[in-house]
Order: structure tokens, then sequence, then C-alpha cells
């Protein structure tokens, strides 16, 4: 298969080949990923005027083993393993002047292949011990949020930003794989083992990817395999009704559990190493246990009994809240809903369950607390989801790089500084994103969005990584400009317009941690009050004497009691809450002083302007460095900063005026304010 020229190769042009492709290279062991490994060996040195080979016949500058492929030649049989290398792993190493990875299993083969690729000549270069590289997470999933069905609100990508689906278009497969097949390629060099390819939003159309479409599901898996990516899929916890015509989806119904036993055995049949299933439930009108009088856990279980002889999973999502609450009522709080469900359900989910929990108790705000729920379950299997898509962080038309983001999270110590992180918690389990990309050429959209689908790839990886690092990699990989003057002068302007951007983001949006202020609906712009007043939950309760949502034990809603000490503590307390989720736990005067030292109003002020010019900032570097880039990679930047530049002064004038027409209070600085 070949992929259009006109498909931006991302992360992986021929150019990022060039180190593998110009040498001499030994692939040893068999299996489909070991075929994919010297394919790709291959194509390289078809285009470098290196030499690949599978029998030893030396001498090689790299050798890619498998452990069991005996007799391993002399460089690969120097190298010890002092612990186990394990299914995804490896072990790279180079002396006498041969780089060596060696694998237990074919897709650790694979992911070493990809570790030289990175490291380019440096792999090649001096002495190397032995380095021993394993993921953190058994599972690093992306969920496509893809309809298969043109949905009349959403369209064929629910919260895409990047054009059409991969997999579908207009209610059919796409028919056309190759570029499925490239996004399979892609995903394998960043880490990524998993994807479900439908919305959790499961509709008609999309229900039926079960059962009489299961065999368009099947033709995704057949491409996706090579790249050791496994599927999974969105059901409906309706199907027995949907598809079945029982007369009910009881998880507890003896005819339900044999409805769905036979129903999985179907899909192994067809997709012999699916994953599973990915279920949301009693969630914005998603059908669920709840109308039958049951809860998660039997609903969750009923599914993972069907998918237990497979070592199939069910990603049972979390994200479960009252979408049809009273405004009015500042006693219901959409930040307890998960912990207030499921925490009470610990140690009762089979242990094929994850439970997937969004990382922030909200929505994927560009600033919420991590979610309690995370340290609330130690005996239940969890899967901590963040949004690669940018939902509400610019839409893929703003520049907001989120491993920063993403890092805090899973560097987040729920039990204090002594005590485990978020990325502990989830070590050994999953790290899911929800999909950015979709048939735009450059496959995000905008083309430095394709940053946050390497990174989540690669912080699912290794959770610690730097996201600095991370995006030296993307760079070097994506850009892989000959002339060094030039490659340190586009990095230097890359990480000048990247860098901080999600906080350039945060400083133009919503304030000190309230979140939401978009327009209902897209959710892309400003609109202060667009949520204020409707069943969402999503409120900020400003008035004419301050702002901010109080959800302390002492006078608000308890949120602060889901959270063990010492975080209970800090955020109850007004004098120790961070600044930057101050207004998320505490409604506070505009006057209030922060730890900055600045009040909150004028706090709004300074962020909300500095915001702005940072973004135009980050254009004028841009349109400085046109020679650097392609022209129309750097024509499509240009377009979107400028809109991104549009944007921010939008966010900067409407909320500030909100503000100082609620509080009267002007800026300390004369800035004019509309």
């Amino acid at each position: 298969m070949t992929i259009p020229d006109s498909v931006h190769p991302a992360w992986l042009p021929p150019e990022a080949f060039r180190a593998v492709g110009s040498r001499r290279t030994l692939v040893l062991g068999d299996g489909l990923l070991a075929e994919t490994v010297h394919d790709e060996v291959a194509r390289a040195c078809a285009r470098y005027g290196g030499r690949v080979r599978r029998a030893e016949d030396g001498p090689y500058d790299l050798v890619l083993a498998l452990m069991a492929a005996q007799p391993l030649p002399e460089a690969a049989a120097a190298v010890h393993p002092d612990a186990e290398i394990g299914d995804e792993g490896y072990v790279l190493a180079r002396r006498d002047g041969v780089t060596v990875v060696l694998a237990d299993g074919t897709a650790g083969l694979l992911y070493g292949l990809f570790h030289v690729v990175r490291l380019g000549e440096r792999a090649f270069a001096g002495e190397r011990p032995a380095e021993h590289h394993r993921p953190a997470t058994r599972r690093r999933m992306l969920d496509h949020w893809d309809n298969v069905d043109v949905h009349p609100v959403m369209g064929q990508v629910e919260r895409g930003y990047a054009g059409g689906s991969i997999f579908w278009r207009d209610g059919a497969p796409r028919g056309d794989l190759a570029r499925v097949r490239a996004y399979a390629r892609l995903l394998a060099a960043c880490g990524v083992n998993a994807i479900s390819v439908n919305n959790v939003n499961v509709h008609a159309t999309e229900a039926r990817l079960l059962t009489d479409r299961l065999g368009d599901v099947a033709a995704i898996a057949d491409v996706l395999r090579p790249y050791g990516i496994r599927v999974h899929l969105s059901v409906s916890f309706a199907s027995p009704v949907v598809l079945g015509g029982l007369p009910t989806a009881d998880p507890l119904d003896e005819d339900v559990r044999t409805w769905w036993t036979g129903v999985t055995e179907r899909v192994y049949e067809a997709i012999p190493d699916f994953g599973g299933y990915v279920v949301k439930a009693d969630s914005e009108g998603q059908p669920g246990p709840f109308a039958y009088g049951r809860d998660h856990a039997d609903g969750a279980n009923l599914l993972a009994e069907a998918l237990a002889p497979y070592d199939g999973v069910v990603h049972w999502r979390a994200f479960v809240y009252n979408h049809r609450q009273d405004w009015r009522d500042r006693s219901t709080d959409r930040a307890r809903a998960a912990y207030d469900h499921f925490a009470p359900l610990d140690g009762r989910f089979r242990g094929n369950v994850v439970l997937q929990v969004k990382h922030g108790p909200i929505d994927f705000q560009p600033r919420e607390p991590v979610s309690p729920v995370i340290a609330a379950m130690p005996a239940t299997r969890l899967a901590v989801e963040l949004q690669v898509t940018q939902e509400y962080t610019g839409q893929q038309r703003h520049v907001c790089y989120l491993a920063p983001m993403w890092r805090e999270v899973l560097g987040f110590r729920p039990w204090g500084p002594e005590g485990a992180a978020v990325a502990d918690v989830v070590g050994g389990g999953d790290l899911v994103g929800v999909s950015n990309v979709g048939d735009d050429p450059y496959w995000t959209g905008h083309p430095l969005a394709q940053a946050n689908l390497y990174a989540f790839g690669r912080l699912a990886w290794e959770p610690r990584l730097d996201p600095a690092a991370i995006l030296d990699e993307w760079i070097d990989l994506t850009f892989a400009p000959v002339a060094s003057v030039e490659a340190e002068r586009s990095r230097q302007v890359l990480h000048a317009v990247m860098d901080d951007s999600w906080r350039t983001y945060e400083r133009y949006t919503a304030p000190l941690g309230v979140g939401f202020m978009v327009r209902p609906g897209h959710h892309y712009g400003p609109d202060v009050d667009g949520y204020e007043y409707t069943p969402w939950g999503t409120y900020h309760f400003a008035d004419r004497d301050g702002v901010g949502v109080d959800r302390t034990r002492a006078t608000g809603t308890g949120f602060t009691g889901q959270y063990p000490p010492p975080w209970s503590e800090v955020y109850e307390a007004l004098a120790d809450c961070p600044d930057e989720l101050l207004l998320f736990f505490h409604h506070v005067p505009y006057g209030h002083v922060l730890r900055s030292g600045s009040t909150v109003i004028q706090h709004i002020y300074d962020t909300h302007f500095a915001g702005a010019e940072q973004a135009a900032e980050a254009r004028k570097r841009w349109e400085e460095a046109a020679e650097l880039f392609d022209p129309a990679l750097h024509a499509r930047v240009k377009d979107l900063l400028d809109e991104q530049v549009r944007c921010a002064e939008e966010w900067r004038d409407q909320v500030n005026a909100y503000f100082f027409r609620k509080s009267g209070v002007p800026d300390a600085h004369g800035r004019r304010i509309p």
C-alpha cells in the first residue's frame, strides 16, 4: 500500500530513516511484526544504499534480533540483559562498532527499531552500554470519536477538528485503507498499541459494527495488526435490545448474559486479537444499567464476563453525571459525580474491567485539579483519559502543546510529596487519549498539533519524559532539515512558538481554573455566561462581589473532601489553595489577594492582556521564519496563527469587559477595556 504524496508524513518522513537506511542491518526473528521490521529497514535501504539480511553473513552495523533467534551473532550475544525484557520491551546497546537491539517479543523488536530511527546518527556513534526500555503502561490507547454515519450535529467525527474520519465516510467504510496503514506506522513509532475505531456515543449505525457490520472492523484490524495495534470497539449497553431483539438489557438477566457471550464469541472468530469493548453508559443520554436498578459494577461485569475467555477487557468510562441539573441548585456539583458514583464500587469490578477516568473531574478544561477518583479506587484497574483532540484548548486552530499539562497530571501525587504519583497508579495499566486525527492532509488539521499525538504516545510509554525533550524528538523527526544551522534555527522557532503555548492559551481564556466560558454547543471562542444558566453543571457564579465555585466542606459542595490528605486540606484552605485552581475551589471577592501578590481582578486583566500579546508574538516569530519550513506548511500555520491572534483578542476583550462591568474595578495600568 502507498499513501498519497498529498498526505504529510508527520514524524516518519523518509529522511528520518537515513541513518538506518545507509547501514548494513541484520534482522533475526520470525512473526508478523518481525516481517514489518524487515520491510521497514528494506525500504529505507532501497532509498539510502544500505542492505538488510535475514541470515548472518556480516559484518553488520545494526542487529535487530529476538532473544530466541539462536545462535545470535557475536555482537548481540555479548549483550547480557540484567532483567526480563518483556513482550514489548527491548534492550539497546552498542559496542565494537555494532548497534544491537534485542527483544523477547516481536513488538519489542518493532519498538526498538523506531527508537533507533529516533536516535538517528546518534545510534551509531561511540559506545552505548545496555539500556532497558519497557513501556510503563500495558495499553496505550486512542479512542476515536468517529461516526460511521454523518451525525446531524457532530458530523463525521465528534469533537474532531481535522476533517473527516480516516475509517468511515457517509455511512460506509472508506474502502482504501492505505492511510490507515500509514496511521498505524505513526502510532507504532510513538508507542501506541490500541485504538477504538468508533464514537463512545454509539448511534444506530455504529451499534451494528458489533454484529452484521463486524467485517468492516475486521478489515481495519487486518491493516493495523502488522504494527502491533489491537482494535477495540465502542458498544451500546442496549445492544441486546437494539441488535438482539431482547426485551431487556438487564445485566443480571440470563438471556442478556447469553446474548453477550454469543456475540463476543463471534467477534473473536472474526478478529482473534480483538482488544475489547469501550462503554459510555448512563451518561449524557447513553443507555446503561440504571434503567434496570443496577449499578455500574453490574453493567461492566456483564461485558467483562463475556470477554474474559479471550483475554479481552472492557473500558467502562467514569464520565457519569447529571446533565440535566437545575442551575439554581448550588448543592449539586458536577465535579463530585464520578467519585460519588464509582468510589463506593471499588473492589466489585472484575479483573478485566478497566475504569476509564478523565484526568480532571469536569471535562478536559485547560486547568483542572486531578480527578479524586484516581486515588479512591485501589482495588480497581484504572485508565486515565486525556483529550488529545483540543476541544477546550483551541480546537487545533490554536497552537497548544499539551505535553506539559499531561506531564503535570501524571506527576501529581494524590497522597502528598512522599506518596505515589498518578503515573504510578496507572503503571502497568492503561493510558487513553481521545484521538485528534482526521483526513486532513496534515492529519491533525494544524500541522503543529501533530506534536500532541506524538507526545501522547511517548508519555504513555514513559510518563516521566520531559515535554521539551519530546518536542525535540518530534521536531527532529518531522522537519529533519539537512543543514545543521537550519536545524537549530527551526528548533528555536518551534520551541518559541510551542513551549509555553498551553499556558498562553490558559492566560487568555477562563481564569484561575474556573473553566468553560465557551460558546455552547461547539465550544469554540468566548462566551462568559454561555453555560451559566444551563443544565450542564459548568458554572462560575460571578456576581458584583466575586467569582468562583465554593467546593469546600465548610460552606460549599464538599468536593474537597473527596481528596485524601494533604490535598483535601490544601484545597479546603483559601490561604493554601494554589492560585491556578483558586476559582475551581473557592468563591472569592475580586479584591482577594493571590499568593502571587496580585488581586483576582488584576490577575484577570493582566493575564488576558499578556496571553493575547504572547499569541501575537508567536505569530511574529513564525512569520519571520518562512524560509526554514516547507512553504505550504508554513502558510497553513500562518493562517491558523492569524485566527489564534484574532480569537485571543476576542477572549481578552470579552473576559476583561465582563469582569470590569461586574466588579467596577478599573485596570491598575490604565489599559483600555471595552
